[in-house]
């Protein structure tokens, strides 16, 4: 079990303490400031393992990340690990392979997919209200949740304002509070809606903050547990894990992440927080290879059946988030350099900055950096660059 926070937990009411402010590290995987397209790394002879060990490199040496790692899964399902930099920029320790990061937005699919297996339960209708579900709560300027269905949450197509841009002080004395999810949804609430629902598309994290609150007003459990029920243990995530309320730090071996205030800055170690205010859109603790079994059994087919799987995987474009993006139902697809396409996601929160990718041949790559408000403002590009490259060698 992990030790408990030194700090007692605080409930924070509606909107105490959560004006806008530092929100530059409050991405939870949007990654919306676009440094141009991922670079295709030109490397020496040899393959996809040499490609990712020069990758890391330069994401350390060139970009300045303390720490990269990353996994692969090939389609025989044999894993392979690969480590650059220090775990901590104090003692210079050695980075574990296979470490665990906060994983940010990637929690987005975990919470789709549980949506989507309510769906094939047919305790769900994607084109239905979320007034159907949550009467009376989804109501603000230009916001009515008689107007906006549940794909629209999923497929960040709804309108509704994005919480994380008012969150303030998350990595200062303020990461050490405890912010509930009818809290944060206030904090959305009391701002106007950004398009009439269906006719944009906006990366929002108050969807799935929504979606969370669906999932437990459906099943009446609480969402860690259906997460944990219906994903994590069937998929055999063994390192993946949604913290509880208070816990702090991080359960097994893991890199410190840290936070620069802006490119090029000086690095502050952020490694313990309480994550609660990403709960549904980016609480979860995992490492960068569950994050490749969890997509690979996803896009395989073990956790949704056909009509839901078929349903996640169909897109709109999203080029905010990264050139050439489509978003899914809680997935992401990308264009590969070399043709075809990625699936994933992606999270960025105080500390790491996860990067998914899967092939339909079953191919995953999965890198992890240990450091958001990037070191060097071409990092973000690199991280994906180096995916890129993997993936297409």
């Amino acid at each position: 079990m992990p030790d408990r926070p030194r700090q007692l937990r605080r409930r924070v009411p509606a909107t105490a303490g959560l004006r806008k402010g530092v929100t530059a590290v409050v991405v939870l995987g949007a990654a919306l400031t676009v440094a141009g397209p991922p670079p295709a790394y030109a490397a020496r002879p040899g393959g996809s393992a040499d490609v990712l060990r020069q990758g890391l490199d330069r994401l350390v040496h060139d970009d300045r990340y303390p720490a990269a790692l990353a996994a692969t899964l090939g389609p025989d399902g044999r894993a392979r690990h690969y480590t650059a930099g220090v775990a901590d920029l104090r003692t210079g320790a050695k980075v574990p392979a296979d470490g665990q990061v906060r994983a940010g937005s990637n929690t987005k699919a975990f919470t789709a997919t549980v949506v989507l297996q309510l769906v094939g339960e047919g305790k769900v209708a994607l084109d239905a209200p979320v007034e159907r579900y949550l009467p009376g709560l989804v109501r603000g300027e230009g916001i009515d949740g008689r107007r906006i269905t549940v794909r629209q949450l999923l497929q960040h197509t709804s309108g509704l304002p994005d919480y994380t841009d008012h969150l303030t002080d998350l990595t200062g004395k303020g990461r050490h509070t405890y912010v509930p999810p009818r809290t944060a949804l206030d904090l959305a609430l009391a701002h106007k809606a950004r398009f009439a629902p269906g006719t944009g598309w906006a990366y929002s994290s108050t969807n799935y903050l929504l979606a969370g609150l669906l999932i437990e007003k459906v099943t009446g459990r609480p969402l860690a547990e259906e997460i944990t029920h219906r994903v994590i243990e069937p998929a055999g995530l063994r390192h993946t894990y949604f913290p509880a309320a208070g816990d702090e730090r991080i359960r097994e071996a893991h890199p410190d992440g840290y936070v620069a205030a802006k490119p090029g800055g000086p690095l502050e170690n952020i490694t313990e927080m309480d994550p609660s205010w990403g709960w549904a859109a980016g609480q979860l603790i995992s490492t960068p290879g569950d994050l490749n079994r969890f997509f690979t059994a996803l896009l395989d087919g073990r956790l949704l059946k056909p009509a839901q799987l078929a349903q996640m995987r169909t897109t709109v474009p999203a080029d905010a988030m990264w050139p050439g993006a489509r978003y899914g139902l809680g997935l992401v697809s990308v264009p590969l350099s070399c043709g075809g396409r990625m699936w994933g996601h992606g999270g960025d929160i105080p500390g790491y900055q996860t990067r998914t990718g899967v092939t339909d041949g079953g191919r995953a790559v999965t890198v992890a950096v240990t450091a958001v408000g990037a070191p060097s403002e071409r990092g973000p590009a690199d991280v994906r660059g180096v995916i890129d490259s993997a993936l297409c060698r």
